[in-house]
């Protein structure tokens, strides 16, 4: 049986509709729109390169489809779920396909303006990242909103926001590593110590299972300097 791909633009928009309805998101992204049209752009220049600064793009509102209209928070959740990454397009080592940079020109034709500030959700492996799959991009509207302006390439594996799982944060790790030692203990075969298991000597084995399950998975990623989801979704350093 042939198993689904994780289509990540299905994801996020279920993951925004369940915080925020799309009318009260638009009523929201509305209030932006009239706030920056009543101050001026305050434009913040760059102490170096590796600083971000926070850019907004001049939509025109009623062109917009609120399918596509994303809060950072639901970014950062899909992110951590799934352990992609959402960085500047400046670093993405592929190429741009010509359909999204045809749906780029047409949007800079129907909003009368020039886009900047994308950025790129995708694994780490697609950034060219510093040393300390399934592409989406974004364009900034302003107050921590973007809008998906394109997607590429194949969806996600159906499994893999299992296989991440564990590495969302450290609360997740640490009962992974408890279940895998429960898994092995199970599998040590009875009588290998006695003739006759008794419970404690099954505890002590389960404890040196976490010993070592744990022991392992914290050499392996402080060696490769790996981090959890919940910390690295924004990290330009492919071992932050």
């Amino acid at each position: 049986m042939k198993i689904k791909r994780t289509h990540i633009p299905e994801k996020i928009l279920n993951y925004r509709n369940k915080r925020i309805s799309q009318e009260n998101l638009m009523e929201q992204v509305w209030r932006i729109f009239e706030e920056e049209s009543q101050k001026d752009r305050v434009i913040l220049d760059s102490l170096n390169d590796d600083s971000e600064v926070e850019e907004s793009n001049n939509f025109d509102f009623n062109l917009l489809e609120g399918v596509n209209i994303y809060h950072l928070s639901d970014i950062e959740r899909i992110c951590i779920d799934y352990r992609l990454r959402f960085l500047s397009s400046a670093i993405f080592k592929g190429e741009l396909p010509y359909e999204a940079i045809s749906k780029i020109k047409h949007f800079e034709k129907i909003h009368n303006t020039s886009l900047k500030g994308f950025k790129i959700m995708a694994p780490a492996k697609v950034f060219k990242l510093k040393n300390a799959d399934d592409p989406l991009l974004f364009a900034p509207i302003g107050n921590q909103y973007y809008y998906l302006i394109h997607s590429w390439g194949t969806d996600l594996h159906p499994l893999r926001k299992v296989m991440m799982w564990p590495f969302k944060n450290l609360e997740n790790f640490i009962v992974a590593v408890i279940f895998i030692s429960l898994i092995l203990t199970a599998m040590v075969p009875e009588g290998l110590f006695s003739k006759q298991q008794t419970t404690s000597e099954f505890f002590m084995v389960f404890f040196f299972m976490i010993k070592w399950v744990g022991g392992i998975s914290i050499f392996y990623g402080v060696k490769m300097g790996k981090n959890f989801s919940s910390a690295i979704w924004r990290s330009r350093f492919y071992n932050a």
